[in-house]
């Protein structure tokens, strides 16, 4: 399955590694990730995530983040009916991380 971690433990297990050493991966819309979307995220919409799902990388963990955690769960959990390992969805979103004012980039 997956893991939901929030902002202080994804910052605590992932932001002193490398960033090619796992993938953070935002589902929102493309109009929502240029608001403001976590440093390092690329943006693989849900809505095209079925078709774009050879993006991700089954040898890397793969952190998924949306607004509130709800969309990141289901495209979670479709990664591991792949047969996906390593997921982890960040359960408080990119409306927590911006809660706890922490660093975002904008497009």
């Amino acid at each position: 399955m997956y893991t939901d971690l929030n902002s202080d433990q994804y910052r605590q297990q992932f932001a002193s590694r490398d960033p090619d050493d796992y993938q953070l991966i935002d589902v929102r819309e493309d109009d929502e990730y240029a608001e403001a979307h976590l440093p390092g995220a690329i943006n693989i919409p849900l809505s095209e995530f079925m078709a774009r799902v050879d993006e991700v990388d089954e040898d890397l963990p793969a952190l998924l983040v949306c607004n509130t955690g709800v969309r990141s769960s289901q495209a979670a959990m479709y990664l591991a009916s792949l047969g996906y390992e390593q997921l982890y969805n960040l359960e408080d979103g990119t409306k927590g991380w911006l809660a706890d004012g922490l660093p975002v980039e904008r497009a």
